[in-house]
């Protein structure tokens, strides 16, 4: 057994852990999908393995003594993937998954399965929407151009949404609620369209919702490998920690 750990990261939890293993050979995986991530406390690779057979040789080849997946939990394919690859490689797996909000008095939410039923649940008529989704979920809602967009990501959408009528912020989180709710009234936003992302860092905009009475059209999260899994750093640091000890590492 060695004491190196791969985290597949990308989310503020990754981060967190890989600062707080002190005493450990820790690499930090990001996609790429981002062109100026955050910076990270340990080293850090860039992009992706070549599916589940590339990241098992990856882990064998660099003797990875146990995975992390602390990848967004709508990260449904690599999700799988570190699953099936720490599987064929032998190594431990840990998912690193913030848990998801939960519905609080006030709050008028749909669930859906996908962007298709969320194009759906916007109706016909035209409305202000205010789609905080990442960029490659936005395509399907051309489908319905008979709306207002707002649309907001951490890099600039291109190629750009196929519709009549959409503005494009720029942001990275943490948003404040206050500052969520003067973004929604300014914008004059009738429905937010969103992921069930979890954590404090976005949550803003569900309160500053719920304070405007608007409806929240709120995309499931997919079903991922059920293996040993925390919801915070904090809780992922004491199990690394308890592995660590049980392997003599």
């Amino acid at each position: 057994m060695t004491r190196r750990i791969l985290i597949l990261g990308g989310t503020t939890e990754a981060r967190e852990l890989a600062g707080a293993l002190a005493g450990f050979d820790v690499t930090l995986s990001l996609a790429g999908r981002t062109a100026a991530p955050a910076r990270q406390p340990v080293p850090v690779r860039v992009g992706g393995f070549g599916g589940v057979a590339g990241l098992a040789e990856h882990l064998r080849t660099e003797r990875i003594g146990l995975l992390v997946d602390a990848t967004h939990p709508y990260a449904a394919t690599i999700s799988a993937h570190a699953a099936e690859a720490a599987a064929l490689a032998g190594v431990a797996l840990l998912v690193l998954r913030r848990p998801a909000w939960r519905r609080a008095e006030g709050d008028d939410w749909i669930e859906v399965a996908d962007v298709a039923a969320a194009v759906a649940a916007l109706g016909e008529a035209p409305r202000r929407i205010f789609l905080a989704l990442g960029r490659q979920e936005l395509a399907g809602f051309a489908a319905a151009p008979q709306h207002d967009y707002l649309i907001r990501s951490v890099d600039p959408v291109e190629p750009k949404l196929g519709v009549p009528c959409a503005t494009y912020l720029l942001g990275r989180g943490p948003f404040d609620a206050g500052a969520e709710r003067a973004m929604l009234e300014a914008h004059r936003i009738e429905r937010i369209v969103c992921k069930n992302s979890g954590g404090a860092a976005t949550y803003g905009k569900i309160v500053a919702a719920r304070e405007l009475g608007l409806r929240v059209v709120m995309l499931a999260r997919p079903v991922l490998p059920e293996v040993p899994s925390v919801g915070s750093a904090a809780a992922a640091r004491e199990w690394v920690g308890h592995w660590a000890a049980r392997r003599g590492v």
